[in-house]
């Protein structure tokens, strides 16, 4: 069933990068595993899912140390800077990062196990009061005093948009996080290394979101059905 559900998420990723010129290969799905059991998500790691998002630190803990070391696993939970360095220890990326203090504790950690973390800044692009992320007009600032630590890498931007009953509500939020990364490409703000990210879409508009320019989805219940719990 989760094979089966993964072709079709696939697919869709595929038709609507085409649809925009894009490169089918430059969208990643991540498979958000979240209050999923240990079966669903080894099955998704046979039929080829190797990339997974998990929101609590210890039951990202309990699972990894149980689960293929060859899956890589990146936080979308909101982190507080006391966590950080279980999140170092445990994530090849962090998304979540959205003030200086989080960055600051990542970084010490990442510096004390001899490594570079991976992270997004996290921008409130709705500027919602009850939701996490940096407004957008403080994202700049925000990354270039990140950039200045030592042991982090900033690989572009997370975002989530509110809440729409249809996907194409979320299109002008999508577009928004978009233009803002190209703001700070052109400002050469983010890690020269790679190809900078856009984590943006969820299983209700992730179509949308690769058509709006996603490098990564954070794909679900689409995926794995409802969450236990």
């Amino acid at each position: 069933m989760i094979c089966a559900k993964l072709q079709v998420i696939r697919q869709q990723i595929a038709e609507a990068a085409g649809r925009s010129g894009r490169n089918p290969d430059d969208v990643r799905l991540l498979a958000v595993s979240k209050r999923q059991g240990l079966e669903k998500i080894r099955e998704a790691f046979q039929c080829g899912q190797l990339l997974f998002g998990e929101n609590y630190l210890q039951e990202a803990r309990d699972k990894i140390a149980r689960l293929d070391p060859a899956i890589s696993w990146h936080f979308i939970g909101h982190l507080q800077s006391n966590k950080a360095k279980t999140a170092v220890e445990l994530f090849q990326m962090v998304e979540t990062v959205d003030r200086l203090k989080i960055a600051q504790a990542l970084d010490n950690h990442a510096a004390a196990l001899g490594r570079c973390l991976d992270i997004l800044i996290q921008v409130n692009i709705g500027r919602e009061k009850q939701k996490s992320g940096v407004e957008p007009q403080h994202a700049g600032q925000l990354i270039q005093e990140v950039g200045k630590l030592t042991h982090l890498r900033v690989r572009g931007l997370m975002a989530m948009p509110p809440y729409a009953a249809s996907p194409e509500e979320s299109r002008p939020y999508f577009k928004a996080l978009k233009n803002l990364a190209g703001q700070f490409t052109a400002a050469g703000l983010f890690s020269p290394d790679s190809p900078v990210e856009l984590s943006m879409g969820m299983s209700g508009d992730f179509i949308v979101a690769v058509e709006e320019g996603a490098t990564l989805v954070r794909v679900g219940t689409a995926l794995f059905g409802e969450r236990a719990g």
